[in-house]
């Protein structure tokens, strides 16, 4: 059964920092791809990071230079690290998961509300 849950969100200030969790189980984390999606009230839900089954990694115009995800497989987990927030990043934040042969995310979790001010 694949389970993906996020955890870290909360509010801050701007010019603050978060860390998002996304843990996993039911599969294994290095042979996915995993993302990191946002919606905020009344907008498209948005990419904002992905890093690959090969390490290889990528942002949203809106992340480069203040968002870097990571992984850790020992821990099934991987991360987002938010930096510089600005109010425009308040959302909704997901994790996703994707077997590399496909372009659609598969497997959600259910979402941790990050909320700058």
């Amino acid at each position: 059964h694949v389970q993906l849950v996020e955890s870290g969100g909360g509010s801050v200030q701007a010019g603050g920092s978060l860390r998002l969790s996304c843990t996993t189980s039911g599969f294994t984390v290095d042979d996915f791809d995993m993302g990191w999606y946002r919606r905020a009230p009344g907008k498209e839900c948005e990419l904002v990071s992905v890093i690959k089954s090969d390490g290889s990694t990528r942002y949203s115009e809106s992340a480069k230079g203040r968002f870097t995800i990571s992984q850790d497989n020992t821990k099934s987990t991987w991360y987002l690290q938010m930096d510089s927030l600005k109010p425009e990043d308040t959302a909704t934040y997901y994790c996703a998961a994707r077997e590399p042969t496909t372009s659609m995310f598969g497997y959600w979790g259910r979402g941790t509300q990050v909320t700058v001010s």
